[in-house]
């Protein structure tokens, strides 16, 4: 597990895979807010299934969000899209309802910065996110992100297309949490 000062990330458990279908992924129109795919009625054992166990891989590291203080299943988290060639990855994170306004992102997304930059060497990670998604924007810019762009009405999100952001970070502009005075 990577711990961070609020949450940890750790292999996804096959005990996961219900609480992900049943909390985010049946949630259709969340689920279309977090995944440029169209949303299908999946079973959580489909192999395409977003809540099932996921294989690691060199292009994708899938994580399970977990509350340091209760040890409860809090959301998912991953790096996706690694580009080994150029060293880069998108991050991507959904906080499980419960979850939502508890300050966890920017932890999260600070955890998986650790991830990204000093276990795997990448140069720069990246989110995407809806122009609307105030939370995750301030989560990533609270994290050292960047906002570096607009991409007009680049979504089709649940019967309209909508803005997305670009946020950047490169290494040499990430500071560590134990170098920051944080916790980890």
């Amino acid at each position: 597990m990577i711990r961070g000062g609020k949450v940890g990330l750790r292999t996804r458990r096959d005990s996961d895979v219900p609480v992900f279908q049943a909390e985010l992924y049946e949630d259709v129109v969340t689920r279309s807010r977090t995944d440029p795919r169209p949303w299908r009625p999946l079973p959580p054992d489909a192999a395409e299934s977003p809540a099932a166990g996921a294989e690691p891989s060199d292009e994708r590291a899938y994580f399970s969000v977990e509350e340091l203080e209760s040890q409860e299943l809090a959301g998912q988290a991953l790096l996706w899209g690694i580009d080994l060639h150029n060293r880069t990855a998108h991050l991507g994170i959904t906080l499980l309802p419960a979850f939502r306004g508890r300050g966890l992102a920017a932890d999260v997304l600070g955890v998986l910065c650790e991830y990204g930059f000093a276990v795997r060497g990448l140069q720069r990670l990246q989110v995407e996110t809806l122009a609307d998604n105030t939370p995750m924007i301030a989560a990533a810019t609270r994290t050292g992100f960047t906002l570096e762009g607009t991409l007009r009405r680049s979504a089709w999100v649940y019967g309209s297309f909508v803005d997305e952001v670009v946020l950047g970070l490169l290494a040499e502009e990430w500071a560590p949490a134990s170098l920051a005075g944080g916790d980890r």
